[in-house]
């Protein structure tokens, strides 16, 4: 029997602090993303690896390769595996209302075409939920430049979330991470990004569901 290269789920969590509630996210969306990996396999199932890389363990290397352009063993080794992975997720704490000047200098490190293509779970956490809208003004165009497919769903955690069900109007937060590991799972296997899967109805054209390795392929292009 051939041995299968396994897949790859590397997270990145920018917390400073210990315990950390995005260490905690981070910890929560790759669970999502293992589980429905595991589930979505039909056949010649591949083994799940997934790794968080903490930032706050490689700030002193980050900001010393900043000024000197060389990187640690450790940094280039989580460098590598961003890189390298099959899907990537990443969770930054928001302060003045944009993400953290760690996990902005971190991916300043990464060259801006290592990521084309990658497909990415957008997450952060907050105070308040009033900074939820970082995810799409800073982080989604963040990672537009670096050429990932962000996946449709990105996920804020602010501290009322932790422990709270939802309510009529809006989903809990436990629903939001499972949609969201779903669609990586779903990229990472290469279907379409929303994970649906549906045949065209007479009203859709013909490129109503986009199959997700064509979205990759029309990416390139430019």
């Amino acid at each position: 029997m051939f041995a299968t290269t396994p897949l790859r789920v590397v997270a990145v969590s920018a917390g400073l602090s210990q315990p950390s509630s995005t260490r905690l996210l981070a910890d929560r969306l790759a669970a999502a993303t293992r589980e429905r990996l595991a589930a979505e396999q039909d056949r010649d199932d591949r083994d799940v690896e997934v790794r968080v890389i903490e930032l706050r363990d490689l700030a002193v290397d980050i900001a010393n390769h900043l000024v000197s352009g060389f990187p640690s063993a450790g940094l280039r080794e989580a460098i590598d595996a961003v890189t390298e992975a099959d899907g990537l997720i990443t969770v930054t704490p928001v302060f003045t209302a944009s993400y953290s000047g760690l996990f902005k200098s971190f991916f300043d490190l990464i060259d801006n075409t290592a990521l084309t293509g990658k497909p990415v779970v957008i997450a952060a956490t907050g105070g308040t939920a009033r900074h939820s809208l970082v995810l799409e003004h800073a982080l989604r165009p963040l990672f537009a430049y670096l050429r990932a497919v962000t996946v449709p769903t990105s996920v804020y955690a602010a501290s009322e979330d932790w422990g709270s069900s939802g309510d009529e109007y809006t989903e809990g937060l436990p629903s939001r991470i499972r949609r969201a590991g779903s669609e990586l799972a779903s990229a990472v296997l290469g279907r379409t990004v929303s994970g649906a899967s549906r045949s065209p109805g007479l009203d859709d054209g013909e490129d109503a569901v986009v199959p997700f390795e064509q979205q990759l392929a029309d990416l390139r292009l430019d």
